[in-house]
């Protein structure tokens, strides 16, 4: 049996087809690989140290401290994981929200 599209097939349809879709789907998958990299290499940068270069990490900053170079390197990835983070929700609720509502309203329309 045929059944006929519902309401909902032909709204995702005419979501689906729209270029201004397309192009918000294109641009936040790019900027989420985008950050995803970054971090990425930042991590197993931090990681390949740990393997290749524990000395050097585990030199202490200055003399008298126990505080070592390995600390301040790995509170600043945890930094910067939150500040990726940041930026993508700064984006996504400036330019990507407003493409969504635009596509929203032309296909409603």
């Amino acid at each position: 049996m045929n059944e006929a599209p519902s309401g909902h097939d032909v709204v995702y349809a005419r979501i689906e087809n729209n270029p201004r879709f397309r192009e918000l789907v294109h641009k936040r998958q790019t900027f989420a690989m985008l950050l995803s990299l970054i971090m990425l290499v930042l991590y197993v940068g931090f990681i390949l140290l740990i393997a290749f270069a524990p000395g050097w990490l585990g030199t202490p900053l200055h003399a008298g401290t126990n505080v070592t170079r390995g600390i301040p390197i790995g509170i600043g990835l945890i930094v910067i994981s939150f500040l990726l983070t940041g930026v993508y929700v700064w984006r996504a609720n400036g330019e990507f929200d407003r493409l969504t509502q635009e596509i929203m309203s032309g296909v409603k329309s």
